[in-house]
């Protein structure tokens, strides 16, 4: 496995979830991290976790991932400090489930804004360095709905599917050069985006499925982890992550 020791990482939607997962695991791993998302304190709040528990360094940088501006000066900034940018983690995301007849236009509009325009800001601001440098890792995170469809998910399975689509073609394009990408699925984790949920219906039918079994933000986590500490030959392309349905006894 390849050290991490020293490698710059930016994590989107680092404030809860997979997202503050994975800039722990990266971070112990020996990269510095750059964390970013719209809620500062919390942000800062993992900064000081991070700090006392490792010793690399961490940024924290208050980031709008929908507005591109936000996401240019997010590397901007990075590359300032650290010199350089090693892995981006485009992980954040809104889920947003609902059924297409409750019309809920604006839920929609804000998954194809963080959930793709995000993730495409996110390559439009690291590609180029990624390329100058001929080193990098873009790790992209879809869901298992990138590759099934529910009855509530329709449009954020599009929006998945998306970043799914996005990562194959990014892979296809740069596998002759230094830069490698990831597209990472997981399937039910335990996470607060189904708090944001506004459909009655689906609220309902979540109720319904209490203590059905989950993953948590860790899972999710060792699996980027697996993939930037491959040899820098070794392109994982894609992993898909889900729980099985067997509780467990401990």
């Amino acid at each position: 496995m390849a050290n991490l020791k020293g490698k710059t990482a930016i994590i989107t939607g680092a404030s809860s979830g997979i997202g503050q997962s994975i800039a722990e695991h990266l971070a112990q791993e020996g990269a510095n991290v750059v964390l970013a998302a719209r809620r500062k304190e919390r942000l800062e709040e993992l900064a000081k976790s991070i700090q006392n528990e490792t010793s690399v360094q961490t940024k924290v940088i208050e980031t709008d991932v929908t507005n591109q501006k936000d996401m240019e000066n997010l590397v901007k900034e990075t590359k300032e400090t650290f010199s350089s940018v090693d892995i981006l983690v485009n992980n954040a995301g809104v889920m947003l489930l609902s059924f297409l007849k409750n019309d809920k236009v604006e839920e929609w509009e804000k998954m194809v804004d963080v959930n793709v325009k995000g993730v495409l800001f996110g390559i439009h601001s690291v590609l180029p360095t990624m390329l100058e440098q001929d080193t990098g890792h873009v790790i992209n995170v879809s869901s298992v709905a990138g590759h099934e469809v529910f009855p509530t998910s329709s449009v954020y399975s599009a929006t998945k599917y998306a970043v799914r689509a996005l990562s194959m073609g990014m892979e296809k394009e740069l596998s002759k050069t230094g830069v490698r990408v990831t597209n990472i699925s997981p399937g039910a984790v335990s996470t607060e985006l189904p708090e944001h949920i506004t459909d009655e219906e689906v609220i309902s039918m979540f109720e319904d499925r209490k203590g059905r079994v989950t993953l948590e933000a860790d899972d999710i986590a060792r699996s980027v982890v697996y993939a930037v500490t491959q040899p820098e030959y070794v392109n994982v392309n894609e992993v898909m992550v889900r729980p099985l349905q067997k509780k467990s006894e401990s």
